[in-house]
């Protein structure tokens, strides 16, 4: 049976552990405090009442699998994801959008966002929250209070629509490096969870089953056209030293399916086998 149809025939709760599962290894305290969150909004979404959900914010380094974590609870509700970045983001018109007054006006993040999710209940994810312009900081930490609100995001008015939008149906979830740089306002209306850092041991587990298949996938590969030695993953985990999030490895075993493909595609052979004699003739040069 397909994956996706087993996952559709399974209860609610039973299904979000699948994609939890299936998208991320290890972050077993994580994933409970995650599925305890579903369960509140499965059972409040099968009775059709009005909950308001407290605003989750991944705290954690870079790599660590935030988005991906964000994306995993949106498949899991069955609800479409749409993603706002604010690194640099200089001015609050960015999220509120501006006055049709100008010849250049449009609507802001927020409201693109929803016409672009094509649902009135999507999963927006407010991203790197902590890295806007410190000149504009405290004017979207403003519209951000508003935003992630209850009491206020029902009536969230866009300069550009200038009439109440309610935003009460959408599900927020915020992500930051750190939390520094955000309001106390701010912070009060959100749920911090921590994204642990990965050991070696997780990263080549994820490696190994998550990111390989993945990227051999992606490159339109046979899947037995590359195999790697057990013994050589540490040496590909750590190229570079240690990093906390799985980016840094993630283009290195991305780097090595593109050498691979390119030995196909000269006609050097069709499997090839990575060990401790031939590994550097694979590894990206950085």
């Amino acid at each position: 049976m397909d994956d996706k149809l087993k996952s559709a025939t399974l209860p609610d709760d039973l299904r979000a552990r699948q994609i939890l599962d299936q998208h991320h290894h290890g972050l077993e305290d994580l994933k409970q405090r995650i599925l305890e969150y579903l369960s509140v909004l499965i059972l409040n979404q099968q009775k059709s009442t009005i909950y308001h959900a407290p605003i989750l914010l991944l705290v954690g380094l870079v790599g660590t699998g935030k988005t991906t974590l964000a994306k995993s609870i949106a498949e899991a509700m069955g609800r479409k994801f749409v993603r706002i970045p604010f690194g640099g983001m200089g001015s609050a018109l960015d999220l509120r959008g501006q006055s049709r007054t100008y010849p250049d006006a449009e609507p802001g993040q927020i409201i693109k966002n929803i016409r672009r999710a094509g649902a009135k209940n999507p999963v927006i994810l407010l991203d790197e929250i902590d890295r806007v312009a410190e000149s504009a900081r405290s004017e979207i930490m403003g519209v951000l209070v508003e935003l992630l609100d209850p009491e206020q995001n029902a009536g969230f008015t866009d300069h550009y629509l200038d009439y109440p939008f309610d935003l009460s149906q959408v599900l927020f979830i915020a992500t930051c490096n750190n939390t520094t740089n955000i309001s106390t306002a701010v912070m009060d209306r959100l749920e911090p969870l921590t994204m642990p850092s990965y050991n070696d041991e997780e990263k080549i587990k994820i490696a190994r089953d998550y990111v390989l298949p993945t990227e051999i996938k992606n490159a339109s590969l046979p899947e037995t056209a590359l195999k790697i030695d057990d013994a050589v993953w540490p040496q590909i985990v750590r190229p570079l030293g240690f990093d906390a999030g799985i980016r840094t490895l993630e283009r290195t075993i991305q780097g090595i399916v593109r050498k691979t493909a390119k030995l196909i595609v000269e006609g050097k052979g069709k499997e090839f086998y990575i060990t401790a004699d031939n590994l550097k003739q694979f590894l990206p040069t950085y």
